[in-house]
């Protein structure tokens, strides 16, 4: 049950908003055991969002994972991956995107706890 909040400062149009959200549909299979089919993603563009002292494009993600990714690569390979995409996307510089991870013991869903 992975879900990834992405917070911007950049204004997105729907085309952007709705590529961003595919292309991390896809880019969520980088961890394995983790897909699209359960993937929950929340795109804030216009955020108050300031890095290094002043409002360039930036972007905070948050990634959440249900249990643990089994190898540190993998989250770094989802890290490359979603720079990448919102380089491509909303012209948002890697070095201007944080990525955070958080690993979840406990989900619930469907009335149901994990």
């Amino acid at each position: 049950m992975p879900y990834i909040d992405i917070s911007t400062n950049v204004a997105l149009n729907e085309e952007q908003l709705d590529n961003i959200k595919h292309l991390c549909g896809r880019a969520i299979s980088l961890i394995p055991g983790k897909s699209e089919q359960y993937l929950m993603v929340k795109i804030t563009d216009k955020s108050n969002l300031w890095f290094q002292g002043d409002d360039s494009a930036a972007a905070m993600v948050e990634i959440s994972l249900f249990g643990k990714a089994s190898r540190e690569e993998d989250c770094e390979s989802l890290t490359k991956e979603i720079c990448g995409i919102l380089e491509r996307e909303a012209d948002i510089s890697p070095q201007r995107t944080y990525v955070k991870y958080q690993f979840i013991d406990t989900w619930g869903y469907n009335k149901f706890l994990f």
